[in-house]
């Protein structure tokens, strides 16, 4: 019955219950409700000191009053993995309280033939899944003995094998009480990411930059997961959560093709 150790607090963020609580609840108090209640989110997972008021303003659109789990979709940097990976822990401990894991849903997944299990070395190693964490103990801090989690280690999908996770993952998008926590950064650019590419007519090396995530970003809120590969395929931009988005657009392109086509028959 392992407990997952916040392996990553004390220096990626704050390992002091007080300290963290008052980061978030200022983070998250310092962003606007422009896009909520929301069904999944995209946010990073860099140190708190670069990204934690960033993602402040993608939680504060999710109303914790409805959610009841949280799927946690990480891309795995240290391990090789083809498919997607379940933890063998139970619990995630932060610094705020620990996390529940989801043991049914893990079973269900479990049964598909289609997720490995990662020991809990590679789970603490990894950061892109405890990250979250603290913010989605934070803004479930009300209901923390009602919602459970659901992490999951996405590896190096094809474009294929994102659609079959899409098929997966798709029935729990259906169920209001789901929320998807997708993480990723999005361009690491120079020579140590070896990815240097720059367009001069753009402006300066951070507006090509900037451009060029725009252009990532659009093509992900067009819920088109083709459009999303294609531009990858264009500009190889080093968009570290790539597969976990591609499933969630492969999720999205699933649940909202079937909510089309439902609307468009019963007019």
């Amino acid at each position: 019955m392992a407990v997952r150790r916040a392996s990553h607090s004390g220096s990626w963020y704050s390992d002091s219950a007080k300290e963290l609580n008052k980061q978030l609840g200022t983070w998250l108090n310092n962003a606007d409700l422009s896009h909520g209640p929301a069904r999944a989110i995209i946010a990073p997972h860099a140190g708190y000191q670069y990204c934690g008021a960033c993602s402040g303003f993608a939680y504060r659109q999710i109303s914790p009053i409805v959610v009841r789990r949280v799927f946690i979709l990480g891309p795995s940097h240290h391990v090789r993995l083809g498919g997607c990976a379940l933890s063998t822990a139970v619990k995630y401990h932060t610094p705020l309280y620990d996390l529940r894991i989801d043991t049914q849903v893990y079973s269900d997944l479990e049964a598909s033939n289609l997720f490995e299990w990662m020991n809990i070395s590679v789970d603490e190693d990894e950061h892109s899944i405890e990250m979250h964490l603290p913010y989605i103990a934070k803004i479930m801090e009300d209901y923390k003995d009602s919602f459970t989690i659901v992490p999951v280690l996405v590896g190096s999908l094809s474009a294929e094998k994102e659609a079959v996770y899409g098929r997966v993952f798709s029935r729990y998008l259906a169920d209001p009480q789901n929320l998807f926590v997708i993480s990723s950064d999005f361009c690491h650019w120079g020579h140590r990411f070896r990815y240097t590419f720059y367009e001069r007519s753009w402006g300066e090396i951070h507006q090509s930059v900037q451009t060029l995530d725009r252009m990532g970003m659009d093509a992900i809120e067009s819920l088109d997961p083709a459009a999303f590969t294609d531009y990858l395929k264009k500009y190889g931009n080093t968009i570290c959560g790539r597969h976990p988005i591609g499933v969630l657009l492969q999720v999205s392109s699933i649940f909202y093709g079937c909510f089309s086509f439902l609307s468009n028959y019963f007019q």
